[in-house]
């Protein structure tokens, strides 16, 4: 976990480069500036990294006892010409950099390149490979042609318009300037976890600036930490079918890190619609150095799967809420609604079909959905619901509080699901999980979370916390039930013990499919869990009862007073009151 030193580091960073950035770019609307940003931090990033490698090596190549030693006595010694000169070319063997997972930056796409010169260009001119750099733009698409074309894998992935922009070349310029303070070193954080903290928290900002379309690409850290913590991905193939910028996925490295696992025992699959979307996605993973595959190109998850075989281990999403006409051209028997068709005017159980389908025998999914999901049954979606839950395919519902999104104020909830429910292994290998089969979880977190800001509700750590501790004592440990009774269980109620699941009312509740049939297959936790107990403060009932009564009097009475001491003053200062004496 981040310490509060390094915290109040990135607090002050992020202050500063926001604050910045929106006086050098006044004119650009946030979908504009929102690119121009992150291109210029991914550079920054990508550069940072490979010169690091670059010092390592200088290193290497001067230190005897290692394997890439250069003997300056073969060379006419340490401070020859030809000594420096050959330590130059090794510097440029690109499969140094590729056996440390270094990304490959081109030598005009350094970011040292693009200060040295973005002033020379104001002015003047340079000449690149044969083309004619006039103005800072140029400059910095033309690095990003450079890169793309030396790793295959961002081919279209890049977004090069800054020639494009209606801005003041000597601003873009600034810009550069203010991107190389960003700090690639310091005490206790690294180069990678500084420039993704940047990245996220300038995806969070054009989130909240677009407003309802900035939702599309962005979903709050805190909801993404909670469904990762309680899949907890550390092993196999994960997938996202909206995946937007790619945030379940860094915060599935950021969980696999912490835990002291590896990333490179997860391979990454992802789906994105919208273009630009899929770009920043892909940069996303590029500045983190996850290996991806997300298809061959930005394409509809339903009408072109990118990834028709897959079958993951972990499927992860928050796709659009109640998105209507999704299905045009679609196959009335497609394969993947094996509990029912969706209907047209909302696709909510088509992403939750589709996520189903690719889903390993022993995998586990989590995505976020309108509340509706819960109870509807227009449209054939309480059949579709009833299915699943008859097919023992729902583990655990969580309602969430309102507020938690910048784009909508949709109430939400989150669905997690498990094509197999019996005593095992996690597919995660790091619990024995005990047979769940005919139980589903019910969690009511509406309670849970502060207000960071007058419109924007967010979870603190503790909150992540108490509801995956919920969510893993239930999978793993036998089930106390809070009154006797409430699972058709036995009513001898044994005493908990620390780590052990049990009831809450108000919170949590462990129910059997029967129980859930008794309420038409609603899967709304406010249903299961109950009303939270009053406090007894050790007054009987009819004592408080009459207090209350006669306090709420006296109350009455001197609102009568008041009423009756005001009427007499406006009577006073001449305003006469009507003939219903008002």
């Amino acid at each position: 976990m981040m310490d509060q030193t390094e915290q109040q580091f990135l607090n002050e960073l992020d202050k500063k480069l926001w604050n910045s950035a929106n006086k050098l770019l006044p004119a650009l609307d946030a979908s504009q500036y929102k690119h121009v940003m992150l291109g210029l931090i991914f550079v920054k990033y990508v550069s940072d990294a490979f010169d690091i490698r670059k010092q390592e090596l200088i290193l290497q190549f001067k230190t005897a006892e290692h394997e890439y030693y250069l003997d300056p006595a073969d060379f006419g010694g340490a401070e020859s010409d030809e000594y420096q000169t050959e330590i130059n070319i090794e510097l440029e063997e690109r499969d140094y950099y590729a056996e440390a997972n270094v990304f490959w930056v081109p030598q005009y796409a350094r970011w040292h390149y693009l200060q040295d010169n973005n002033k020379v260009v104001i002015t003047g001119e340079l000449e690149v490979d044969g083309k004619k750099i006039r103005s800072v733009g140029q400059l910095i698409d033309n690095a990003l042609e450079l890169i793309e074309r030396d790793n295959p894998k961002l081919k279209g992935v890049l977004n090069k318009r800054y020639t494009q922009l209606q801005i003041d070349q000597a601003k873009l310029g600034e810009l550069i300037d203010l991107v190389a303070t960003i700090p690639f070193q310091h005490a206790t954080m690294s180069s990678k976890d500084i420039l993704g903290h940047v990245y996220e928290y300038f995806l969070g900002q054009f989130a909240l600036a677009e407003g309802k379309k900035g939702g599309q690409f962005y979903t709050p850290k805190s909801i993404v930490s909670l469904i990762v913590q309680m899949l907890e991905p550390f092993k196999g193939r994960v997938y996202d079918p909206a995946m937007g910028s790619g945030g379940f996925f860094v915060q599935s490295e950021h969980f696999i890190s912490e835990h002291q696992g590896r990333i490179g025992d997860v391979s990454i699959y992802g789906q994105e619609f919208n273009h630009t979307t899929w770009q920043l996605a892909a940069m996303n993973m590029v500045i983190r150095g996850i290996d991806f595959n997300f298809g061959k190109e930005p394409a509809d998850t339903f009408t072109n799967d990118q990834h028709p075989d897959l079958r993951a281990d972990f499927v992860m999403a928050n796709p659009p809420f109640n998105m209507k006409e999704w299905d045009t051209g679609l196959d009335e028997n497609d394969p993947r609604w094996q509990y029912g068709k969706p209907p047209t005017g909302n696709a909510n159980f088509a992403w939750l079909q589709h996520m189903l389908h690719h889903l390993a025998p022993n995998g586990s999914m989590g995505l976020l959905l309108a509340n509706g999901s819960m109870s509807s049954n227009t449209s054939g979606e309480g059949k579709i619901r009833q299915a699943l839950i008859e097919n023992d395919l729902i583990e655990c519902m969580v309602a969430l509080p309102g507020q938690l999104f910048t784009n909508t104020q949709i109430p939400a909830c989150i669905w997690f699901l498990s094509k197999n429910k019996q005593a095992r292994t996690s597919a995660s290998g790091k619990q024995l999980l005990r047979d769940r089969k005919g139980e589903v979880l019910f969690i009511d977190a509406r309670n849970l979370g502060y207000m960071k800001d007058r419109v924007l509700r967010d979870f603190t750590a503790e909150d992540l916390n108490q509801i995956t501790d919920t969510f893993h004592a239930w999978q793993t440990n036998t089930v106390i039930p809070a009154q006797a009774g409430i699972h058709d269980k036995a009513l001898v109620r044994p005493e908990p013990v620390e780590g052990q699941y049990e009831d809450v009312a108000g919170f949590c509740a462990s129910i059997n499919l029967a129980g859930i049939q008794k309420h038409d297959y609603v899967l709304t936790p406010g249903r299961y869990v109950g009303a939270t107990p009053e406090e007894d403060d050790g007054e009987p009932f009819a004592e408080k009862m009459a207090r209350l009564t006669g306090q709420l009097k006296i109350q009455f009475e001197e609102s009568d007073r008041l009423e009756g001491e005001i009427k007499k003053n406006l009577t006073q200062l001449g305003y006469p009151l009507d003939k219903d004496n008002k």
